[in-house]
């Protein structure tokens, strides 16, 4: 088998891999950079909240269409996500609750009720692709979907990138010169609810974040540069959907897996070899005495 039939053959012989490797390439793309600031945040958990919690507007719109309509599963994501978002946000605002335990609250309902609703009118197969993916599935209309939200992602940082920065290292600050936290704060967590959104149609409620917080790890290993950890978090999530894809066609695993383990391995590799990681702590280099 040459590097060829290994690596290129199966992209070339099929439209649905293709179709797949587009869409790990933009996920990576709208991903990383969210990722990135989620962990800045400290909000790597909720983010996980966030995406079971799109769970229940998915099942929503797996029951209008009939079917696993990536579209109308996607658009229901969204509204259940948003809604979840802002009503966290208003308990921790509202009560003593702080605002993680408010979404893990929350994230706990949407999971069960999203189940439920899947259970009582689907089949266990519809059950599994909704809980895990459906990457190599995905169509035209699915790929211009996530296409515009990684669009969407793109554009929105460029704009608000400034203030999300400041909000993230110095909120005090940011309020002392009169800005708008709580916008650039709600206008965030949209974006993390399209991601995931576009994620879910890959990935699966339960794999959703994968993309986000593993390859935001690997770059907060190597790199402490803001500019730098984003395009690392973006180069990794891309490498992991490429080298994941290749590893479920040859070795017939399942694809939406493959993907987050091959993740899960460079994050490995990256706690032992990186310059914060455990070898250069346990075996540190010489250096030069004055």
């Amino acid at each position: 088998m040459t590097v060829y039939d290994i690596f290129l053959a199966p992209f070339a012989d099929y439209g649905f891999m293709r179709r797949a490797l587009i869409a790990c390439v933009c996920l990576g793309l709208g991903s990383g950079p969210i990722g990135v600031f989620l962990m800045l945040r400290r909000m790597s958990l909720m983010g996980d909240a966030m995406s079971h919690a799109v769970l229940p507007g998915a099942a929503i719109g797996y029951l209008i269409a009939g079917s696993l309509s990536l579209t109308a599963m996607g658009l229901g994501g969204l509204v259940a996500g948003l809604s979840v978002a802002l009503l966290s946000g208003l308990v921790s605002r509202t009560t003593v609750l702080q605002e993680d335990a408010s979404f893990a609250s929350f994230y706990l309902t949407s999971l069960a009720l999203g189940v439920l609703i899947v259970s009582l009118r689907g089949s266990n197969i519809d059950l599994l692709h909704v809980l895990f993916g459906t990457i190599l599935a995905i169509d035209a209309p699915a790929l211009y979907q996530i296409g515009a939200i990684t669009t969407v992602t793109l554009l929105a940082l460029a704009v608000i990138y400034r203030p999300l920065v400041m909000e993230c290292f110095d909120p005090g600050f940011l309020r002392a010169v009169g800005g708008r936290g709580p916008l650039y704060h709600f206008l965030f967590l949209l974006l993390v609810v399209l991601n995931l959104v576009a994620s879910f149609q890959a990935l699966g409620t339960l794999m959703a974040v994968g993309l986000m917080m593993l390859p935001a790890a690997v770059a907060q290993l190597w790199s402490r540069s803001l500019p730098a950890m984003m395009a690392i978090a973006t180069g990794t999530a891309m490498a992991s959907g490429y080298l994941g894809l290749i590893a479920s066609y040859h070795l017939e695993f399942a694809s939406g897996p493959t993907i987050i383990i091959t993740a899960s391995l460079i994050y490995g590799f990256s706690i032992l070899f990186a310059p914060s990681g455990l070898a250069r702590r346990f075996f540190p280099r010489p250096h030069l005495r004055g």
